[in-house]
């Protein structure tokens, strides 16, 4: 198995070469170890994927006493910014609280909630929380959707490697303790843009992940729980989204059904 697990692993490198732009890819069996990566440690937009370890270090700041998940916010009208999401539907103020914030970033990708929990816990703060995470080239700099520093050229960033490293933690119970990571596979389980890593494999497994899109960008980074589970992250921009996303449905797929055939 091992063997034509190497090969699919292959398959899929040569295939990146053939595909244009900045593109990168990490993987780890979780039972065997085997580890596998292309550009695994350059740095990539991130797009939406930058939640997941704003919603890591959300956790991690619950569960420290500084902050609870139930603690109420408010988000104004001026808070409202456009793309994914539910808030931006609703007049006026809306009133939740940490916790209905990070499921709607995870599930739904929703911009609004991301940066009215990037205000809640400052932006200052946040990328210390991601320095304490061990991440030093997936950085959080700018609000979503803040053309101004856009326009500067300021990128949120992210590398494959270090992600999969945050996501192996998890698996492992490790991320702060067993009921956070636990609580955090459930969100990302929850996810409900699902053409990628999911795009292939169905409902045939649980994947808990979370994706990434833009204009000529794609990422999705997870956990797919497979025989034997793994982590994979794909990463990539200045990309043809259309043969890149073909690409990672049937990366994930063909990985997934090694252990399964």
């Amino acid at each position: 198995m091992q063997n034509k697990e190497i090969a699919i692993l292959d398959k899929i490198s040569e295939e990146m070469k053939t595909l244009s732009g900045h593109l990168g890819f990490y993987y780890k069996n979780l039972v065997t170890g085997t580890e596998y990566g292309v550009g695994e440690e350059e740095i990539y937009d991130a797009a939406s994927v930058i939640k997941l370890p704003l919603f890591l270090h959300v956790l991690a700041q619950c569960e420290e006493g500084k902050m609870s998940l139930d603690d109420p916010i408010v988000t104004e009208e001026s808070d409202k910014v456009p793309g994914c999401g539910a808030l931006k539907m609703f007049a006026g103020a809306v009133e939740s609280d940490v916790r209905a914030l990070c499921k709607l970033m995870i599930c739904i990708s929703d911009n609004t909630a991301t940066n009215r929990l990037i205000r809640h816990f400052g932006l200052e703060d946040v990328e210390k929380g991601f320095v304490a995470m061990g991440l030093e080239k997936t950085k959080i700099r700018r609000f979503l959707y803040d053309h101004r520093e856009s326009l500067r050229g300021v990128r949120n960033t992210i590398s494959p490697k270090e992600l999969g490293i945050l996501l192996e933690k998890l698996y492992r119970g490790e991320f702060v303790n067993q009921e956070v990571s636990k609580y955090a596979i459930e969100v990302l389980s929850g996810q409900q843009v699902c053409h990628k890593l999911e795009g292939k494999i169905n409902e045939e497994v649980c994947v808990a992940h979370k994706t990434g899109e833009d204009y000529m960008l794609s990422n999705d980074v997870g956990i797919v729980y497979a025989k034997n589970p793994f982590v994979v992250c794909f990463a990539g921009h200045d990309t043809n989204v259309y043969y890149w996303e073909d690409l990672i449905r049937r990366a994930a797929y063909d990985l997934y059904k090694v252990w399964e055939d």
